[in-house]
C-alpha cells in the first residue's frame, strides 16, 4: 500500500493530524491498534471531555510547565478560539463552565471522538485497525510504516501514540520506542495529574472524607510552589481529588526533592476571625469534651486528627481549653500538615509528563530535526499541562501543525521525484 502520510494512533492528536493532512490534499492512512478510535478521549473528563480552555495563547502557555515556549507557533496557528470554531462548525455545540473550561453541550466525550472519526472518513482518510510495528527508514528518511500485514509506503509519518497513562486505552509507550529507534532522546516519562501517596496513616483513617472549599499549599524543599482552592479527597493510600491532581503537575522532582502539603481548612476566614469562631464554639459546647465541641467546625472524621496534630487533649472539657491549646488548634486549622512520598502509577494518571525531547523537534512544523519526514504530535512529546482543557489543547494544536506540515512535506517530495 502507498500513501502520502501515515498517522500512527487515532487519538486526539492523531485524528486531528489526519484531518488536516487530508484537507491539505495529501492521501492519509490512520493506523489504530485498538478496535475503536479515541479510546482515551472517550473517557476523558469523566466522560464529559473538557476539550479546551477559552483562553488566549498567553494564558495557555502560562498553564504549561517546562518548555511551554516550544508550543508558541502551534498554539498561535490553532488557538482555543479556532479549536472551538472547528467543533461548532462541524456540528458540535459547546459550552463554557467555571475556569473557562469548554465542554460539549451534550456532556458526552463520545460525541467529540465520533465527530473526529466522522470527519476523517468524510475527508477520505483510510482508517486501518492494525498495530504499527516500526518506522522504515532509508538513507535517513521515512520510507514507510511496518505492520503485521506488511509495509505501508509513505513519504511522511506522524507519531501520535500518546504517553503511558491509561495503558488499557492503548497508551503503552510505543511512540517512545519508535522515537529512540530513529535516534531521538526521550525525557524519562512520569505520571502527572495523578493522586499522591502519603506515608501518614491519618489518610487511611480518614479514607473517603471529601473536603470542599479548602486551600491546598504545596512545598518543595520547604519553599511554597503552588496554592489553590477547591476539593480534595482522603484515600487509603494518600490524597486525591481535583486540587491534588492539579498540584501533582507541579511536583516534578520526586527523585531529588522533598514535598509536603498544608491544608487550610478555613481559607475564607483570617486568623482573627477564625479564633473568634473557635471561641464561640468552645463557649457553646462548654460542658462537652473538646473532641465533641468541634463538630460544627470540621467533619467528624477530621476531629481526632486535628486534635492529634495540634497536640490538644481530647478529653478536656471545652471550658477548660487553654489559650495555648486554642491557638495550636487555630494553626492546625489553617495549616494541616501532610507528608507525601510520591505519586500513584500511570494507570491512575490523566497524562504523562516526559516524552520525546522537544529540542529535537522543529516547533513550526512538529518535524524531527534528525529524520526528514518524521513528525510527532500530542502526549508522546515532552509536553504536559495543568488541568482545565490545556492538555487536549496541546493535542489539537500539535496535531493541526503536524498534519499540515506532513502533507506539505509529502507533496513537495512527490513533485521533486
Amino acid at each position: 500500500m502507498n500513501t502520502d502520510v501515515v498517522v500512527i494512533g487515532a487519538g486526539a492528536a492523531g485524528m486531528m493530524a489526519a484531518i488536516f493532512a487530508a484537507e491539505s490534499d495529501a492521501s492519509v492512512v490512520l493506523l489504530e491498534k485498538n478496535d475503536k478510535t479515541g479510546r482515551k478521549l472517550r473517557i476523558t473528563g469523566k466522560g464529559r471531555c473538557n476539550l479546551t480552555n477559552d483562553s488566549d495563547v498567553k494564558e495557555v502557555l502560562a498553564n504549561i510547565p517546562g518548555d511551554g515556549r516550544f508550543l508558541y507557533s502551534a498554539l498561535t496557528a490553532f488557538p482555543p478560539e479556532q479549536v472551538m470554531r472547528f467543533y461548532e462548525e462541524h456540528g458540535l455545540p459547546l459550552k463554557t463552565e467555571r475556569g473557562k473550561r469548554v465542554f460539549p453541550q451534550s456532556d458526552r466525550a463520545n460525541d467529540v471522538a465520533d465527530l473526529l472519526q466522522r470527519t476523517c472518513t468524510n475527508d477520505g482518510v483510510r482508517l486501518i485497525s492494525e498495530e504499527a510495528k516500526g518506522i522504515s527508514l532509508q538513507n535517513g528518511k521515512v520510507r514507510g510504516v511496518k505492520t503485521d500485514s506488511g509495509l505501508i509506503s509513505c513519504r511522511s509519518c506522524i507519531v501520535c501514540t500518546g504517553g503511558l497513562s491509561y495503558p488499557l486505552t492503548g497508551s503503552t509507550g510505543d511512540g517512545y520506542r519508535f522515537a529512540k529507534a530513529a535516534g531521538h532522546t526521550v525525557v524519562p516519562p512520569r505520571p502527572s495529574l495523578v493522586p499522591l501517596v502519603s506515608p501518614d496513616p491519618c489518610c487511611a483513617r480518614m479514607q473517603g472524607l471529601s473536603l470542599k472549599n479548602v486551600e491546598l499549599r504545596v512545598y518543595e524543599d520547604g519553599k511554597i510552589i503552588c496554592r489553590d482552592r477547591g476539593e480534595m479527597l482522603f484515600t487509603h493510600f494518600g490524597v486525591s481529588g481535583p486540587l491534588v491532581l492539579s498540584a501533582s503537575a507541579r511536583m516534578r522532582h520526586f527523585d531529588t526533592a522533598a514535598y509536603h502539603l498544608e491544608i487550610d481548612l478555613k481559607p475564607a476566614l483570617d486568623e482573627k476571625t477564625l479564633d473568634q469562631r473557635i471561641q464561640r464554639d468552645l463557649k457553646k459546647y462548654q460542658n462537652k469534651e473538646l473532641r465533641n465541641a468541634l463538630f460544627d467546625l470540621v467533619p467528624h472524621a477530621l476531629v481526632p486528627e486535628l486534635l492529634r496534630v495540634s497536640e490538644a487533649p481530647e478529653l478536656v472539657r471545652a471550658n477548660e481549653v487553654t489559650r495555648e491549646t486554642r491557638l495550636r488548634l487555630l494553626r492546625s486549622l489553617k495549616a494541616f500538615p501532610l507528608e507525601v512520598s510520591g505519586t500513584r502509577p500511570y494507570t491512575e494518571a490523566i497524562v504523562t509528563a516526559g516524552g520525546v525531547n522537544t529540542r529535537e523537534i522543529d516547533p513550526r512544523s512538529m518535524q524531527s530535526k534528525l529524520v526528514p519526514g518524521l513528525f510527532f504530535a500530542g502526549e508522546v512529546l515532552n509536553l504536559d499541562a495543568y488541568t482545565g482543557g490545556f492538555n487536549l489543547q496541546i493535542a489539537w494544536s500539535t496535531g493541526h501543525t503536524a498534519g499540515i506540515s506532513a502533507a506539505a512535506y509529502s507533496l513537495k517530495k512527490e513533485q521533486d521525484e
